[in-house]
Order: C-alpha cells, then sequence, then structure tokens
C-alpha cells in the first residue's frame, strides 16, 4: 500500500490497520493543542493524528497508546520517519488498564464507535469490542492534568450520550464544532472538547466541500500546511 504524503511527513499504511481518514485529518487539524505540553493519542491507528498535533505545536511531547500490535509498529515507522522524531513515543498498551504517575495536558482520540458486528474489518478500530466511550471518558479523567482537555471526534447521534457520560466523570464541554460534509447538510461528526472546568462552550461549524469534490474554504486555510494540493479538487 502507498505512503499518505503530506508536506512534512509520510504515513505509511496497512490493509490491517486503519488508514488515513478524514476524521483523523481533521481532529488533527481542530484539536486544542496550543497550550499543550504532554500530548496523549488513544488508538493510534498509523500515528496521523499525533503527528499533526506534532507540527502544529513545536514544544509538546506525544505519547501514543494502541492495542493492534501491527497498528503500534506501523506507527512507531511513522514517528521515527519523520521531523518530530524526538518528541514522539507509542506503546503496545490497552488504554483500560493504562497506569501511570504521567498527568496529560490533552488526550486526543478518534474512538471506534460501531457497535460490535460480525464483520471482521478494521474490528478494533471500528467497533467498539475493546473500548467504548465511557471507557475513555473514564480512564482520560484519571489522566488529565487539572486544567487538561479531552479531545474527540464521533458521529453526530452519538453527542449527547457521550456529553451526558463525560457530566458523570466532572468533565465539561467547553467546545463543540459541528462537522457538515458539504454546504447546507447536516452535522455528521462533532469534535467535542472537555475539561474540569465549567464554563462558556464555544460552538462552531466546520464545512468539509462548498459543493461536491470542491474543498471549501475552510478546509483548504486549516490544511494548508498539511496536504499536498495540486488544485483545490480532489
Amino acid at each position: 500500500m502507498k505512503p499518505f504524503r503530506f508536506k512534512n511527513f509520510e504515513i505509511h499504511q496497512s490493509k490491517d490497520v486503519f488508514r488515513v481518514g478524514t476524521d483523523g485529518v481533521l481532529l488533527g487539524i481542530l484539536a486544542d493543542v496550543e497550550n499543550a505540553s504532554e500530548v496523549l493519542e488513544v488508538g493510534t491507528g498509523t500515528g496521523l493524528i499525533s503527528l499533526m498535533l506534532a507540527q502544529r505545536n513545536q514544544d509538546a511531547c506525544f505519547l501514543g497508546l494502541d492495542i493492534n500490535e501491527e497498528a503500534v509498529l506501523l506507527t512507531k515507522t511513522n514517528f521515527e520517519h519523520s521531523p518530530f522524531r524526538s518528541r514522539l513515543k507509542n506503546i503496545h498498551q490497552d488504554f483500560k488498564t493504562f497506569d501511570t504517575e504521567r498527568r496529560f495536558d490533552l488526550i486526543v482520540s478518534n474512538p471506534p464507535y460501531f457497535e460490535e458486528s460480525t464483520s471482521d474489518k478494521d474490528k478494533l478500530a471500528r467497533q467498539t469490542v475493546e473500548l467504548n466511550f465511557k471507557q475513555l471518558i473514564e480512564v482520560s479523567a484519571k489522566l488529565l492534568s487539572e486544567q487538561g482537555v479531552l479531545s474527540v471526534i464521533i458521529p453526530a447521534e452519538a453527542g449527547n450520550g457521550f456529553i451526558e457520560s463525560a457530566l458523570k466523570c466532572r468533565l465539561f464541554l467547553k467546545r463543540k464544532i459541528n462537522i457538515k460534509g458539504i454546504e447546507g447538510s447536516k452535522t455528521k461528526r462533532l469534535v467535542l472538547e472537555f475539561s474540569f472546568t465549567e464554563g462558556m462552550i464555544k460552538e462552531s461549524d466546520f464545512v468539509i466541500e462548498k459543493s461536491p469534490r470542491q474543498y471549501s474554504d475552510q478546509y483548504l486555510e486549516l490544511t494548508k500546511e498539511f496536504h499536498v494540493f495540486k488544485n483545490k479538487n480532489y
């Protein structure tokens, strides 16, 4: 499988590990990494999100976890071949049993969200077999620093339930980004960010395409330091 090339790094991919996708890119450009020093990614896959965040924050250190050993090896390769290699580390670890004294300013995840099914396609990455939203929230609440932020991208229909589960762990919604596939369409994904501090919720919309197969100016602007665009179309 050919690598996916960005301006400053490339992502080696495998048929056995969830590939580079729009959700990962969106979280990579939208997660609030500006003030973070210690970042944890839950479920690295190829390492895409950590690499994008490392480019956006040149001072932060990153730790990636994945329960899939093949994903861990792939992430390790992508980290080691990137210009940010000195700040990136990943390990083979089940997040549910992850125990550390280290506290993180940002925990970021593009978590599995499909209910368990008979399909074996990207089973660990896509289905809530090994990690569900409740587990992600509960463990994150233990690992966040006092001012830390949990940042996720999930389907729009799962938003209310996720927010309610986070509240039970004293994690308050602080930012909500409604992702629309095309101008005028319904919200299909949400980027949600939580902290231990209750306050005003910042809500905004993000449109990927302004017309079929033509990226929005918003998307082009935020990805211009990452994607290699030959033109404004796909």
